[in-house]
């Protein structure tokens, strides 16, 4: 058997010594830097996922803004073409209403026109009437006084009809 499988009392204590010492400077020289070393990862790894946690919550929240002015927008946009369509319906129905009052107030004037016309032509067609009335009745007048005879017979029938009246 060899002598490392079968151990003394003396490889034993050196061994021991050995181990203490090793784990006696690893824990006076190495152990706090390395635990130092984890603790300053530690705190970056903790401060990168508040980091992250902060930076989704600010997106959440750019998110939320974003859809309440997408949201405002959408109803200042509505409520332009609300306003818009207003305002187009009262411009066509004051439109609708200036030219109704105009066609009335030209037709009422074409109307006067032609009462003015018809009086007009009715007068014109009185006065020639009239003229012709004057011409006939001179040519019968004419025609009747040629002679002497008619006359004095015209003013004997005058005279009994005004003595009569």
């Amino acid at each position: 058997m060899s002598p490392l499988l079968s151990p003394s009392y003396g490889l034993i204590v050196w061994t021991l010594l050995a181990f203490l010492t090793v784990l006696f400077l690893l824990k006076k020289f190495a152990w706090k830097p390395i635990l130092d070393s984890l603790k300053e990862r530690e705190d970056s790894i903790q401060g990168a996922l508040d980091s992250a946690k902060k930076a989704k919550e600010e997106m959440l929240a750019l998110q939320a803004g974003n859809e309440k002015i997408l949201h405002e927008a959408k109803l200042e946009r509505d409520k332009l073409l609300k306003e818009a369509r207003d305002i187009k319906d009262s411009i066509i129905l004051e439109a609708k209403t200036t030219a109704s009052k105009e066609g009335d107030r030209l037709l009422s004037i074409a109307r006067e026109n032609i009462q003015n016309e018809k009086a007009a032509a009715v007068t014109e067609l009185k006065n020639q009437v009239a003229k012709l009335s004057i011409e006939i009745a001179e040519k019968i007048l004419r025609e009747e006084l040629s002679s002497t005879e008619k006359q004095k017979a015209l003013v004997s029938n005058l005279l009994n009809d005004v003595s009569m009246n």
